[in-house]
């Protein structure tokens, strides 16, 4: 294989989505279906995907060789933070509805808001890597703070889980500098 600088991909751009897990699912890294709304700005750290995995090694009585490794547990996150105060942003990361009469929002810590689906684009020229998340849920939070020098923040971590638009997997990548034209 030839080494070539023009696939080297850096995340200079990009876009946080989210919608009711009933949304119609994406089907390249280009288009935008209905029904997925614009988180807006991170914060300049991006988003961290992380994968963690499990095993458990299977050993011979004999010799105590390992004969085989299993995955026990596995799952995928991601970690952003949100730096626009809007509905969406609010309502994610604390999990309530804002009240549209008065814009006050009810805090019960416990609650996570639910699954959603959500589609994650890293964005660098023409060329776009999309995550697509079809249910997903915000299982941590990151703390808060207010001061004059930093952004408001709404720092999340959004957890895939298995489901059944993937055929039991969690999440789809769209790469689109992959497409081969026919």
């Amino acid at each position: 294989m030839a080494l070539n600088s023009g696939n080297v991909r850096v995340a200079v751009t990009g876009a946080v989505r989210v919608a009711e897990t009933s949304a119609t699912p994406p089907t390249d890294a280009e288009t935008v279906p209905e029904g997925f709304a614009d988180l807006g700005y991170v914060s300049d750290d991006g988003v961290t995907e992380t994968r963690d995995r499990s095993t458990e090694q299977i050993r011979a009585w004999q010799n105590a060789a390992v004969l085989r490794e299993v995955v026990t547990e596995a799952s995928v996150s991601y970690q952003l933070t949100l730096v626009e105060t809007n509905k969406d942003t609010v309502e994610l990361y604390y999990g309530s509805a804002v009240d549209p009469v008065d814009g006050s929002i009810v805090i019960d810590p416990a609650k996570t808001g639910g699954r959603k689906s959500y589609i994650i684009d890293v964005i660098d020229g023409e060329e776009v890597i999309r995550t697509y998340i079809p249910e997903g849920e915000i299982t941590e939070v990151g703390e808060q703070s207010y001061a004059s020098s930093e952004p408001v923040g709404y720092e999340v971590t959004i957890t895939a889980y298995p489901s059944q638009a993937l055929g039991g997997n969690s999440v789809k990548k769209f790469y689109s500098s992959l497409v081969v034209d026919n």
